[in-house]
């Protein structure tokens, strides 16, 4: 079973398993006062309380109603917030939402907004702890909350105190709306007042989403109730927080790439060139040692919590998921494990001969010879493969993987399906419990293996799971979730650390050289499509050439993951990582590698070529 997430790590040079081992053999204590916890970085509100505000006031979260969405602004920290009064901890519980709020429809030609639980905030119940200015929850990332339309995950937030608000301290907090059995995310906020006792009404906004078929507003206000005391692990949550907001990448806006490299002649503008603005969640650039971050756009303005905008990993997933979870298997049990048959290890495969003979490998890079068509993603596109995202049970979903007839010799043809990845999961984690025993994950192996240890954040560390339940199987070719750091975070692993953790070697170093385009006798499949490229161990590998910039005087290779509606994370072999969450249906990202030679040459490329 998934650990709860105040089990982070207290630093990520501290092995975790010493942590964990402390949460799991000591009580709290019920007596003694609890330490003084770890300050969160940076937090010391220096404001005088003189915010100047017209939305969202204390009367109107008192007395008020919400007609409309308003600016995100008014869900924000201001400048001269000052420091709290109070201090939050118990559990907060909003009333009244399956009836209350309003909605409006953006985009839904699949007709999601005719289900009256898609038009309302599923049930919202949160254990907080705050830990000086900082709210942070007792869960983090995915949960499933029953609702016939949304989960949801709530993210930390701030508390502060205005002069306008008379004796009782403001708060507000990001929290995410994620499609049941899907992997859109619509994302906002909340806020109310509280005192030692009580809570005002409850201000909601949704105004911004990356989910490229259902686009929408959602608001209300509504009461709720507070339930003062302590909230199990209180002391390790906000350590954990305070350990996770100091070890994130260094930041700077995207705007400071120029001043830093002021001889390069990068134009900041081109990394997000080709998507339509609106249409952009958010986009960063890694480099140098330097996370530089673009904005998080709403129709309301600026997200209030952009470094916490939950971010769907759609087909990125195949690669940070599925594929890397064969690396570190390879590396903890033998290379020899990529070439384990499906028919050995996913029951279901029981009298389908269209499945002998192929092996794990063959599977992560879409070349199990099983499909309809071999046009580019014909099959995706599909009724076969509607009806398998559409399915919840996991019987339903394995059937429909399993349904697609011979049509080549395994390793021979390259067809992009989803479900592919999905048997390729099952087999990971059937593999892994017969050498780890029937009660482990292949999730939780990553989560504890790579992702924790990489410092990938607790919103990060859940996937979405077969039955709407967590007890289900994991996806694998879809449904992870990432904040900004999260994303830059694991590309740097992957591209900068070659899979290695503060010096060790997490994943198959030969394996990880391949899947990366490093070793030229391996390049994996080639891929159909307007532009063939290669495809392997779920990561897909763009060649650029001379034709695309004369500064290319060499042909190159960059990695990329790319999931649905608009998401890329290209890693370049000069070390340099872009990214962007769009929903447009739009990949555009040739200047983005055009810029990054500016400010390191690829292999063969021109120095200073422009």
């Amino acid at each position: 079973m998934p650990r709860p997430f105040y089990a982070r790590r207290l630093s990520r040079a501290i092995v975790v398993t010493v942590a964990l081992a402390a949460l799991c053999t000591v009580s709290p204590p019920t007596i003694a006062a609890p330490a003084e916890a770890v300050p969160v970085p940076g937090d010391q509100l220096t404001g005088s309380g003189a915010v100047n505000r017209t939305e969202l006031t204390a009367g109107q979260l008192t007395e008020g109603a919400a007609t409309d969405t308003v600016p995100d602004s008014a869900f924000a920290l201001p400048a001269r917030a000052a420091p709290p009064t109070h201090s939050f901890e118990g559990t907060l519980t909003l009333n009244g939402l399956s009836t209350t709020g309003g909605f409006r429809v953006l985009k839904d030609p699949h007709g999601y907004a005719d289900t009256a639980a898609t038009r309302h905030l599923p049930p919202v119940d949160i254990a907080l702890v705050q830990s000086g200015s900082h709210l942070v929850p007792a869960k983090r990332g995915l949960q499933y909350t029953g609702n016939q339309a949304w989960n949801l995950a709530v993210g930390p937030g701030r508390a502060w105190n205005e002069d306008g608000d008379g004796e009782r301290t403001r708060a507000s907090l990001p929290f995410a709306l994620v499609e049941r059995n899907a992997n859109c995310v619509h994302n906002g906020a909340l806020t109310f007042l509280f005192d030692a006792t009580s809570v005002s009404e409850i201000r909601y906004q949704i105004t911004t989403e990356t989910c490229e078929y259902f686009q929408l507003d959602m608001w209300g206000q509504v009461p709720a109730d507070y339930r003062p005391g302590p909230v199990d692990g209180a002391e390790n949550l906000r350590d954990a927080y305070a350990s996770e907001v100091g070890d994130r990448l260094p930041t700077k806006p995207i705007s400071a790439l120029a001043t830093d490299y002021p001889d390069s002649g990068v134009d900041v503008a081109k990394f997000s060139a080709g998507i339509t603005p609106s249409a952009l969640s958010t986009f960063g650039f890694y480099f140098g040692g330097v996370h530089y971050v673009g904005n998080c756009r709403t129709r309301q303005g600026e997200y209030p919590f952009c470094g916490q905008m939950l971010l769907p990993s759609y087909s990125t997933a195949k690669s940070a998921f599925a594929g890397t979870t064969m690396l570190r298997l390879a590396k903890r049990y033998g290379p020899a494990v990529a070439q384990e048959r499906l028919s050995g290890r996913i029951p279901e495969t029981a009298g389908n001969t269209a499945w002998s003979g192929v092996t794990l490998d063959q599977t992560l890079d879409m070349a199990t010879g099983n499909y309809t068509s071999h046009g580019y993603e014909t099959d995706e596109a599909g009724p076969t493969m509607a009806d398998f995202f559409a399915a919840e049970p996991h019987a339903d979903k394995m059937r429909l993987a399993l349904s697609f007839p011979r049509k080549a010799g395994p390793g021979s043809q390259w067809v992009y399906h989803t479900s592919d990845t999905f048997l390729a999961t099952r087999a990971m984690n059937n593999y892994l419990q017969d050498k780890a025993g029937s009660d482990t994950d292949i999730f939780d192996m990553l989560r504890d293996d790579v992702l924790e240890p990489v410092g990938v954040g607790p919103d990060s560390l859940v996937s979405s799971r077969t039955d709407n339940n967590p007890g289900g199987a994991p996806f694998g070719g879809y449904g992870m979730f990432w904040t900004q750091d999260s994303v830059a975070r694991f590309a740097k692993f992957l591209n900068n650390d070659h899979g290695a953790v503060n010096g060790t070697q997490i994943l198959d170093p030969a394996l990880l050289t391949a899947t990366m385009q490093r070793d030229p006798e391996d390049r994996g499949m080639t891929t159909t499509g307007a532009k063939p490229m290669k495809y392997q161990n779920g990561f897909w590998g763009q060649e650029f050439t001379s034709a695309d910039n004369p500064a290319y005087t060499s042909p190159f290779y960059a990695p990329f993951m790319s999931g649905y509606g608009g998401i890329t994370v290209a890693m370049m072999p000069n070390g340099a990582t872009y990214y962007y969450f769009s929903d447009n249906n739009e990949f555009s990202w040739s200047s983005a590698v055009a810029e990054a030679t500016k400010l390191a040459p690829m292999p063969g490329a021109a120095v200073g070529a422009r």
